[in-house]
């Protein structure tokens, strides 16, 4: 996995993006319960959303600066555990069929060996467990920014989900996530070279176009996306 000790991950570091994250986490809902497991966990900003639906929590962060953070915010639940570990050292460790949800938000598009790791997911799954991916999409859109915090690349979601069947899972749901960020990426990060974020864009974003794109999103399924999310079921 490439290196996570960086100080603005690329969703870690947008704070105003509360309804966004809301968003994702509303398409896992359905599919959270039991026991589960996050990779690339980060300063738990999706942990904190799906910590309520499971009856136990890992979170796994190879960053030692994010992983003292975990533990400062889930500190008195004794449902949670947070490892300092990547996901190739961890997986070495842990149990066959041990949880029945594994969550990987922007991460296997950190790892090189992307098929390598879903077939670990398959065996960390119970039978009947869910994998739930939210990863960057389209390969045209891969920039400077993608490239400086460790993306070795960007997903098509035939390709996704060829990954996925391969690994063993069936998938559930795969679709292209967020049409209106295609056109703003493409210009100021993959021509425009930036690699950072005007906050208040990123909170105009979140608080105007957010809860319309939920609407549109859940009405029409858009042919294209900035992202994909992904859900998957081990057999």
């Amino acid at each position: 996995m490439a290196d996570f000790n960086y100080a603005g991950r690329e969703l870690e570091g947008l704070a105003t993006l509360p309804r966004y994250y809301d968003w994702i986490v509303d398409c896992f809902r359905p599919h959270l319960q039991g026991t589960g497991i996050e990779f690339g966990a980060g300063l738990g900003t999706v942990s904190e959303r799906i910590r309520p639906s499971l009856n136990k929590l890992d979170l796994v962060e190879p960053s030692p600066d994010m992983t003292s953070a975990l533990e400062q915010q889930f500190a008195g639940d004794d449902n949670v555990r947070v490892f300092h570990a990547s996901q190739e050292d961890y997986v070495k460790t842990c149990a066959a069929s041990f949880y029945d949800v594994v969550v990987m938000v922007n991460v296997l598009e950190h790892i090189e060996n992307d098929r390598a790791a879903l077939d670990d997911m398959y065996r960390l799954l119970r039978p009947g467990g869910r994998l739930l991916l939210f990863v960057p999409a389209l390969q045209f859109l891969y920039s400077e920014f993608d490239r400086r915090v460790g993306h070795y690349r960007r997903y098509h979601l035939a390709g996704l989900r060829d990954r996925v069947t391969a690994a063993g899972f069936s998938t559930m749901t795969a679709r292209y996530f967020d049409i209106a960020g295609v056109l703003p990426w493409w210009l100021f990060n993959t021509l425009g070279g930036k690699v950072d974020f005007n906050p208040l864009v990123v909170k105009i974003f979140d608080s105007a176009f957010v809860p319309a794109l939920r609407v549109l999103e859940r009405v029409i399924r858009p042919p294209f996306g900035k992202n994909i999310i992904l859900i998957a079921e081990k057999a």
